[in-house]
């Protein structure tokens, strides 16, 4: 009986975390959430009031979808057009990881 009971507590536990986990969000996820999904909206579509009114590009147009890695990195990191620059803002590492979420909204 005290074994049962043991391994349903421990099965509970495990299926929790996996569940947590499953939620649980890449850094670059949240450093976009946090700094760019107010210009760039949450699928990357630009479709918020910020965006809207500095003209920010979706992820669906072909000038986004043709600029390299480096060069969203260097965008993001010394700003481009109305973007404001985030050196100093952010690390390297934080610049990259929003990079390679928002790279992964291009479609």
């Amino acid at each position: 009986m005290t074994k049962t009971i043991r391994s349903q507590v421990v099965l509970a536990v495990v299926v929790s975390l996996a569940g947590a986990v499953g939620f649980a969000q890449s850094p670059g996820e949240a450093t976009y959430k946090a700094k760019c999904q107010s210009c760039h909206g949450a699928t990357g579509l630009a479709d918020t009031t910020a965006g809207k009114a500095l003209k920010v590009k979706p992820v669906t147009d072909p000038d986004v979808k043709n600029f390299a890695e480096d060069r969203m990195i260097d965008a993001t990191t010394n700003g481009m057009g109305k973007m404001q620059p985030f050196k100093g803002k952010l690390t390297d590492a934080q610049i990259k990881d929003a990079v390679a979420y928002f790279r992964t909204l291009i479609k």
